[in-house]
C-alpha cells in the first residue's frame, strides 16, 4: 500500500484489520509492505508493528547529482542516443539543484516542495517518448521546458515567484548548448570557464561518474546564487546542532554556584518562575477603559488595532502568569507534574520560549530572556500609544 498517510482515517481501520489477522492467525509468511510521508496520521499501533525504514535525499549539490544519475540502469543509458544521455544529464543536474536549493529557506524557495526521484523518473519517460517518436533530428526543447516546468516540477509549485524560478533554470539547462560541452552553471559568472563544470562528452556510463566526482566542492554559486545566500544556511545548520546538544544534556545540571553548592534544574526553574512573575505580574492592559474613552466616531483601523494588540497581549500575559503559578505550584507538591508543567520548567532552564507561549505571542527567534524584554517594551509601547 503506497501513500498511506494520505488516508488518515483509514489508517485506524487498518490497524484494527491488522489486529484482527493476528487474533484469527495469519499466514507465517504474510507481509505487508507501507509507504507514506511523515505524517501524525499514522496510528501508534501500526508504528509499533512496523519496521521502519527512511529513504531520504543526501546532503549536498553532487551526492543528489550522484542519486540522481544511479538511478537509471546503466544498460539501458549506453543504449541511448548520444543526445538523450546529455539531456539526461542536464535533467539529472537540474533535479539535484531543485532539491539542495531547498536549504536556504526562503532564500532558495518561498515554499517547501516535495520534489522526488519519481519526478526525475517521469520527466526521463517524457523525454525517451518525446524522442523516439519525433520524425524528424529537432529536438522540442519548448514541449520539454513546458512539461518538466509546468506539469513534472511545476505540479507542486504553487507560488508565481517558485515557478517563475524553475522556468528559469529550464531555460538555462535545456537549450542546444547541452549538446555541445555546455556550461552547467546557472546565471554565475565567477564560475564559469571551468572544465569540471561543463557537461561532459557523450559517452559511456562511466564517463559521467567520473565527471560527478571531478566536480569541485559545492558553492551557492552552483545555484545561481550570491556567496553570501550560505550565511543563513550555516547559521541555522549551528543553531540546530547546538539545539540538539543541549536537549542530549543531562537533565540534572552539575553547575557549581559561587557558595559551592550544586545548583539543579528544579531550582533554576523556580528562580525563572519568581523572576518572571515579578516582571508580568502587574502587567493587564486596560482594555474596557481604552475602548470606553474613543467616541464611536474616532474609531479607525489603527484604534481597532490598539484594542486588539491590547486584547492579545492580555491573552498572553495571561498565560504566562496562569502557567507559572501552575508550576510553583507543582513544585510545593500541591499539583501533580503534567507533561506541559515539564516542558515549560525544561524551556525555561532552556532559555528557550515555552511552545504555548509561543502560539499566543508575537512571532520571534530571540532567546528567553532577550524576549522577554522585548514583551515589556511591547507594553510599553501599547500603553503609550493608548
Amino acid at each position: 500500500l503506497q501513500n498511506v498517510h494520505l488516508m488518515p482515517k483509514w489508517c485506524r481501520e487498518l490497524d484494527k484489520k491488522l489486529d484482527h489477522f493476528i487474533a484469527e492467525g495469519s499466514h507465517p509468511s504474510f507481509r505487508l509492505f507501507l509507504s507514506a510521508d511523515p505524517s501524525r496520521g499514522i496510528t501508534i499501533g501500526i508504528l509499533e508493528r512496523s519496521i521502519k525504514l527512511t529513504n531520504e535525499p543526501p546532503q549536498g549539490l553532487i551526492a543528489n547529482l550522484r542519486r540522481a544519475f544511479a538511478f537509471f540502469n546503466k544498460e539501458e543509458f549506453e543504449e541511448r542516443d548520444a543526445k538523450v544521455k546529455s539531456i539526461l544529464f542536464g535533467l539529472c543536474h537540474f533535479h539535484a539543484i531543485m532539491l539542495e536549493r531547498k536549504k536556504f529557506g526562503p532564500l532558495g524557495f518561498n515554499m517547501e516542495y516535495p520534489f522526488a526521484l519519481g519526478d526525475l523518473r517521469d520527466s526521463a519517460s517524457v523525454l525517451y517518448n518525446y524522442l523516439d517518436n519525433a520524425g524528424t533530428g529537432k529536438i522540442p526543447w519548448d514541449d520539454l521546458r513546458y512539461i518538466f516546468g509546468e506539469i513534472m516540477y511545476g505540479g507542486h509549485i504553487v507560488d508565481d515567484w517558485d515557478r517563475k524560478l524553475c522556468n528559469a533554470y529550464l531555460d538555462f539547462f535545456l537549450t542546444e548548448n547541452l549538446l555541445d560541452e555546455a556550461d552547467l552553471v546557472p546565471y554565475a559568472d565567477g564560475e564559469k570557464n571551468r572544465p569540471e563544470l561543463h557537461s561532459p562528452v557523450p559517452g559511456g556510463h562511466e564517463r559521467y561518474l567520473d565527471h560527478i566526482e571531478c566536480m569541485p566542492a559545492e558553492t551557492p554559486a552552483l545555484f545561481g546564487m550570491h556567496s553570501n545566500a550560505e550565511i543563513n544556511y550555516r547559521t541555522r545548520q549551528c543553531q540546530d546542532l547546538f539545539e540538539c546538544l543541549l536537549v542530549l544534556q543531562p537533565r540534572q545540571s552539575s553547575e557549581v554556584a559561587e557558595s559551592s553548592e550544586a545548583v539543579s534544574r528544579l531550582s533554576g526553574a523556580e528562580k525563572h518562575c519568581v523572576d518572571i512573575l515579578d516582571e508580568i505580574g502587574d502587567v493587564k492592559l486596560p482594555v474596557d477603559d481604552i475602548a470606553g474613552a474613543m467616541a464611536d466616531e474616532d474609531r479607525g483601523p489603527y484604534q481597532f488595532v490598539l484594542l486588539q494588540e491590547c486584547e492579545y497581549m492580555n491573552i498572553l500575559v495571561g498565560e504566562m502568569a496562569r502557567s507559572l503559578g501552575e508550576l510553583q505550584q507543582g513544585f510545593r507538591g500541591e499539583l501533580t507534574m503534567s507533561e506541559q508543567m515539564e516542558q515549560l520548567m525544561h524551556s525555561l532552564c532552556d532559555e528557550k520560549i515555552p511552545p504555548r507561549w509561543q502560539k499566543l505571542a508575537f512571532p520571534s527567534t530571540r532567546p528567553l530572556a532577550s524576549w522577554l524584554v522585548n514583551l515589556k517594551e511591547r507594553v510599553e509601547q501599547v500603553l503609550d500609544w493608548s
